[in-house]
């Protein structure tokens, strides 16, 4: 059962400007005290994904900073009831600012910040605010479409592997964006798609890996945090996408790229709008045109002429010429759901709980 939200609320006016006068509030009390961040992570530093490029951004803070602030981290948190412990003990032990970096956690955040209503939150990939919580996203799918198309011109067999995490719309978008710019260029690609039901589990991603090469998959992409699927491609032979950090020493020959998650510049801006005191509430999606997240270099299995091609996708993203939701785009049933020429709108994409065609999942 795929989870449905609602589009994601946008709190203006007095909401905001109780924000601001909130973080004003915090940094003349706090003026002579370092500012204490604290970050919540799904999985470990190490994973070499997901969270590994958090922690990036978090390291990046401490250096622009310096004794300006004093980060914290809590690793390998599980989404639900102990996410809600770790971010209230955050927010005790004197932090005024906390991000909470997996889509799990929003409800958690939100409930900690209506009890700590002079601390600031951030939440990643959710979509609910409060007037000192914010969350913030990645276009993840404008990166997706790019890997959908290398695939569908590398593909031998017409079927490229998806592991996959929880389904989310974040996922599924994701899986749909592959499909959609596969079948554009392979009308009889297939995406084959496996749940592991976990962020980070080396071992399930593994078997799920081997099982899509069992079917007849050539190249494997992922919404996992461990390089497993793309070290069990390198291992089979076939070639693969990292995900959110650039995995290239851990299959070398079997890389064709990754999408690289750049989270420095949201974490410094926000780090200073609450130095400076004018933290106010927001929400934000960002893509390749504001630089949250950028293609690993392309790897040797890819030709010069589809890097050209690759190149290019990535510039029409940035210019607006190309989306990679734009019709016309059939659901699995062979419906038309969105017309040629037209593209679907945000507030469709953040509630995505349906497979485009060519899906097998």
């Amino acid at each position: 059962m795929l989870w449905k939200i609602d589009r994601r609320r946008f709190l203006q006016g007095a909401a905001a400007t109780t924000a601001l006068v909130t973080a004003s509030g915090i940094r003349a009390a706090q003026a002579a005290e370092p500012l204490k961040v604290g970050f919540v992570y799904v999985g470990p530093i190490g994973d070499y994904g997901w969270t590994h490029g958090h922690d990036l951004g978090r390291k990046a803070v401490e250096k622009k900073f310096g004794d300006k602030v004093k980060t914290t981290y809590v690793e390998s948190v599980a989404e639900g009831p102990d996410a809600e412990r770790v971010i209230r003990q955050l927010a005790q032990q004197g932090h005024g600012l906390i991000f909470t970096t997996s889509f799990g956690y929003m409800e958690q955040t939100l409930r900690v910040a209506k009890q700590f209503p002079k601390v600031m939150f951030e939440h990643a990939t959710g979509y609910k605010t409060a007037p000192n919580m914010s969350a913030y996203n990645s276009r993840f799918y404008e990166g997706r479409a790019i890997l959908g198309h290398i695939g569908g011109k590398l593909t031998k067999t017409g079927k490229i592997g998806y592991v996959a995490s929880v389904p989310i719309p974040e996922v599924v978008m994701g899986i749909n964006a592959t499909a959609i710019a596969a079948r554009r260029v392979r009308p009889d690609a297939e995406v084959r798609v496996v749940w592991v039901n976990s962020w980070f589990d080396p071992a399930k991603e593994s078997d799920a890996a081997k099982a899509l090469i069992d079917q007849g998959v050539d190249i494997m992409t992922q919404h996992t945090d461990s390089p497993a699927p793309l070290q069990v491609a390198e291992a089979r032979g076939i070639l693969g996408f990292g995900q959110a950090s650039d995995m290239k020493q851990y299959a070398p020959k079997a890389q064709l790229s990754a999408i690289l998650d750049i989270w420095a510049p949201h974490y410094i801006a926000r780090v200073q709008a609450v130095l400076d005191g004018t933290w106010k509430t927001q929400s934000t999606w960002e893509g390749f045109k504001e630089g949250a997240l950028v293609m690993a270099p392309w790897g040797d299995a890819v030709p010069a002429e589809l890097r050209k091609e690759a190149d290019a996708m990535v510039a029409d993203t940035i210019s607006g010429k190309f989306h990679a939701f734009t019709g016309p785009i059939k659901n699995q049933k062979g419906e038309v759901v969105v017309k040629a020429g037209e593209r679907m709108s945000d507030g469709d994409l953040l509630k995505m709980d349906w497979y485009v065609e060519g899906v097998k999942a």
